[in-house]
């Protein structure tokens, strides 16, 4: 609310939309340019998904213990992304998944600032194009075929479930932190998420289509096969919805004006 010159005259204005992974304080009106954007979500999901295969590889060179591998296949994760959240987040958001974006676009189309069409057409090819460079260069540090499909059927019904669980729940803890202005611990919340869902979500929580495709191009450990990819994107996707349904319902909503709105 801001009061003009002429008395007990009041005019309301549209709350600046605050990016749901960005930390606290003026990113909308100094937020980088668009081409920084998303150079920064193309370079944060290589990184994101060289880890994610990377680590994978790594593990299974080293112990034949499946449990090991995922363990050292989570914490690499966990710590991967966590770090690039905090570096780049000031600049793009760090959302790295086109279900974030898809999500903040749709939390902000009415408010000052949010996300606008030719974001969401720039930042989703960047994220699948980082994501696909991710694991080709994974594969290039251990000397594997660069480009290799991946065998590792996932289209169980209980992994799909498990695909819309995980999702779910990271749309659920980012827009919730971003409801009650908890974004600075963004980088240690949804990395923490991420490793939990790691563990107990049947699908090792892939929760994010970029990283899905980026990880068809690679057979090995955290491979999917590209017959997967359909079954598991949309239920990213549908998981992406729940979460927002989630965050309307414990949380509530804003009105443009920024007040709490009513159920």
């Amino acid at each position: 609310m801001t009061s003009t010159d002429a008395p007990e005259v009041i005019v309301d204005q549209p709350a600046a939309h605050v990016d749901p992974a960005l930390p606290p304080g003026p990113a909308v009106a100094h937020r980088p340019p668009l081409f920084q954007r998303v150079a920064a979500e193309f370079v944060g999901t290589a990184l994101l998904v060289a880890v994610v295969v990377g680590s994978g590889i790594q593990a299974t060179e080293l112990t034949p213990d499946v449990g090991l591998e995922l363990l050292a296949n989570s914490l690499a994760t966990v710590f991967g992304l966590g770090i690039l959240i905090l570096l780049l987040g000031p600049v793009s958001g760090a959302h790295f998944n086109p279900v974030v974006t898809l999500a903040d676009w749709w939390t902000g189309r009415r408010t000052e600032g949010g996300l606008a069409a030719r974001d969401i057409a720039a930042y989703v090819p960047a994220q699948v194009g980082g994501a696909i460079a991710g694991a080709v260069l994974a594969d290039a540090m251990f000397g594997k075929q660069l480009v290799q499909w991946s065998t590792h059927d996932r289209s169980a019904g209980h992994l799909l479930l498990g695909e819309v669980v995980a999702t779910a729940g990271l749309v659920f803890l980012i827009f919730g932190l971003a409801k009650k202005d908890q974004l600075r611990f963004a980088p240690v919340a949804v990395a923490s998420y991420i490793g939990a869902a790691y563990w107990f979500t049947s699908s090792t929580s892939f929760a994010n289509p970029a990283v899905a495709i980026g990880r068809a191009f690679t057979n090995t450990f955290a491979g999917i096969k590209p017959s997967s990819l359909p079954g598991f994107i949309g239920m990213e996707l549908v998981g992406g919805v729940v979460g927002l349904a989630l965050v309307a319902l414990v949380f509530g909503y804003r009105s443009n004006n920024g007040e709490a709105g009513r159920e």
